[in-house]
């Protein structure tokens, strides 16, 4: 394994680097400790032609303007939380309502703004952070630590694991948007999912879950065969038409770390394959992906990546029925998601 790091400048006086890992079969992936970020992944194609298959950006001041989360790690909460508020033991807290009325990613200042701490390892990169006490208006001091490692099997291992000193709530997950067809050639409207899912977290009009755990069957949400990522931007089902023609939706998993999430793209023939411990993934299709901007020179536009986003049930500290996300003091939260890199079958 080869590690190399390059210095990108400071932020608010922290020095914040890149790391490139490459494994022995020449696939890269670079992160940089200001949010986590995953800026590139280097896979090759059916031809063995190396190219990048994640929407980034050249330059630490790009991610620093970034609205979108571009492959950096979202949290103290990934996903939305009911009007930017919650009750834990009988106390309120108040967040940013940076998706108003609700709170989105961790806030405004969330895991994805902030310098972590990095550390070379043998193999990878392992990150860390202290949350504060109060820090986007979440409850205790929470120790967290992020760490990528590449394999010469071609998966990268993301390992998040936190600690804390009072009740609270933590789930978090990597936002890469993947497009499989190599350096931007094409949006992800061709590529196909599978999912090992059987129901999917209806969403009311603020893409809050209702609560209600629905059924695929029958419905543009059903990838237990492979389908197209396409079939729910041009459907008229009023779930696909609400998230702005897409996807936008929590997806239960049938099993954990058994291929559960399978994603490919039959013209480049790469192929991802997605295991975790987390009870849910959330697939956004890129539909509130605007015209305005531009990803290493390709223009900004619609479904130009798609996210896979590993973690427990949004808005689950409202909804008792949903597995907790809260975390106690004395507990540790501990989540592996894996994501395997290969080629499709000729």
């Amino acid at each position: 394994m080869n590690i190399i790091q390059e210095s990108l400048g400071q932020i608010n006086h922290q020095p914040v680097f890149s790391f490139v890992l490459k494994n022995d079969l020449g696939l890269e992936v670079t992160v940089i400790n200001y949010g986590c970020i995953i800026t590139k992944i280097m896979t090759p194609n059916q031809n063995g032609q190396f190219e990048n298959i994640v929407l980034g950006h050249d330059t630490l001041e790009e991610y620093r303007e970034d609205s979108s989360f571009l492959g950096a790690i979202a949290g103290r909460v990934a996903g939305r939380i009911q009007g930017g508020s919650f009750e834990l033991d009988g106390k309120t807290y108040t967040l940013a309502q940076n998706n108003y009325p609700n709170h989105l990613h961790g806030g405004i200042n969330g895991f994805n703004k902030v310098v972590w701490e990095a550390e070379k390892l043998e193999d990878g990169v392992c990150f860390s952070y202290v949350s504060k006490d109060g820090e986007e208006g979440y409850p205790g001091n929470l120790a967290m630590k992020v760490t990528y490692r590449l394999t010469n099997e071609n998966e990268l291992c993301i390992q998040y694991e936190a600690q804390t000193d009072q009740k609270t709530p933590v789930t978090v997950t990597n936002h890469s948007y993947f497009n499989l067809s190599g350096d931007l050639r094409r949006d992800v409207l061709t590529h196909t999912l599978t999912l090992k899912s059987d129901k999917y977290l209806e969403l009311d009009q603020g893409f809050i879950p209702t609560g209600h755990l629905a059924d695929v069957k029958d419905t543009p949400f059903d990838f237990t065969s492979e389908g197209l990522i396409k079939t729910g931007t041009v459907s008229e089902h009023p779930q696909n038409v609400l998230v702005g023609n897409g996807y936008d939706h929590p997806f239960i998993l049938n099993e954990n770390h058994d291929k559960e999430i399978v994603l490919k793209d039959p013209e480049s023939g790469r192929t991802l394959t997605i295991e975790t411990d987390e009870p849910a993934v959330v697939v956004y299709s890129g539909n509130s992906l605007s015209a305005e901007g531009s990803f290493r020179g390709v223009p900004s536009r619609k479904y130009l990546g798609i996210c896979l986003e590993t973690q427990g049930f949004p808005d689950a500290i409202h909804q008792p029925h949903f597995p907790s996300v809260v975390l106690d003091k004395g507990q540790k939260y501990s989540s592996i998601t894996k994501y395997k890199f290969g080629l499709m079958e000729r």
